[in-house]
């Protein structure tokens, strides 16, 4: 595996020391930087272009979820873990519409995030498997995707994706990983990030799960979502 470099973000010291001890026992992975509050995440990460972001929601300034927002426009495919106290349905509908990866408590226990780090750093979205682990949730979170649909008016049929994107999209769309994508289609997991890539682009969306939603939206893919 490659060198993963990591950017920790909290308000405390005391809390990113204590990610810093655990991470740095991790191998082949490095941190690059931290940050104390949004603006100068959102900074670092620029300089940095790390491969995750390990951030928790309550920041001075700008939250978590804005920068969430901030950098997934910028670096679609840099993984964010954001921390926080609620587990509501609405708040993890913000964390996904927000493009985050994964979302945890902040008392998740070290051999649990260390699971959660490594299913992120291979392309995978642990967050999907929060909302199908949680009824309530899993309601909310369809709920608000089938108001976007609603919401928002029906455009041409015509994709601007290629044949081959539209593949990616719609094996992203069944909760596929990057590694998962990359051997159903007999290419490699650099391919589909720059794929995923292209996509986001394109399609001028900030994470995986809108580009799934605009695709859905004008008939591009078909997706059966849970609960159906």
């Amino acid at each position: 595996m490659s060198i993963t470099s990591i950017v920790l973000v909290h308000a405390h010291a005391i809390f990113r020391e204590g990610l810093r001890h655990h991470i740095m026992a991790l191998p082949d992975t490095i941190i690059v930087g931290e940050a104390g509050h949004g603006q100068q995440a959102i900074q670092l990460v620029d300089l940095s272009n790390p491969d995750l972001v390990l951030m928790d929601v309550d920041l001075p300034g700008v939250n978590g979820l804005e920068v969430s927002r901030a950098l997934k426009r910028t670096h679609p495919q840099t993984g964010i873990i954001l921390f926080n106290t609620s587990m509501e349905g609405s708040s993890v509908v913000k964390a996904i519409r927000a493009g985050v990866s994964a979302y945890v408590p902040r008392n998740i226990a070290w051999p649990n995030l260390l699971e959660l780090i490594n299913e992120v750093r291979n392309g995978g979205y642990p967050i999907n498997d929060l909302v199908l682990s949680l009824p309530e949730v899993a309601a909310q979170v369809i709920a608000a995707f089938r108001q976007m649909v609603v919401d928002e008016d029906t455009q041409s049929i015509y994709s601007p994706l290629s044949p081959r994107e539209l593949e990616v999209i719609e094996l992203v769309a069944a909760g596929h990983t990057n590694r998962e994508i990359a051997s159903r289609l007999d290419i490699s997991n650099q391919t589909v990030k720059n794929h995923v890539s292209s996509i986001l682009r394109k399609l001028a969306v900030n994470d995986r799960t809108q580009a799934v939603v605009y695709a859905m939206r004008r008939g591009w893919i078909k997706v059966v979502l849970p609960g159906d």
